[in-house]
């Protein structure tokens, strides 16, 4: 299972993970994979100058827009099939 953990401290949440879970949610949701991937959030990752930032199986990515998003989720599940 993919683990996806979005920061929702103020900083990144005003910084764009409000809209970056929304895109995150539809691009699972059209792509069937909801029940392959644990989303959640946490309060704040202590990266607040490099926001937004979001975590996928650990690794953390940083100043993530809702542009970007597709593409770095794309890579994630190709690598997971391999």
């Amino acid at each position: 299972m993919i683990q996806v953990t979005i920061c929702m401290g103020s900083s990144c949440f005003s910084r764009g993970n409000n809209q970056n879970l929304e895109v995150v949610r539809a691009w699972l949701a059209a792509h069937g994979k909801e029940a392959a991937v644990e989303l959640k959030g946490c309060r704040c990752g202590n990266n607040c100058g490099d926001g937004p930032n979001l975590w996928i199986n650990g690794t953390r990515y940083q100043e993530v827009r809702p542009e970007t998003i597709p593409a770095l989720l794309e890579k994630i599940f190709a690598e997971e099939e391999v």
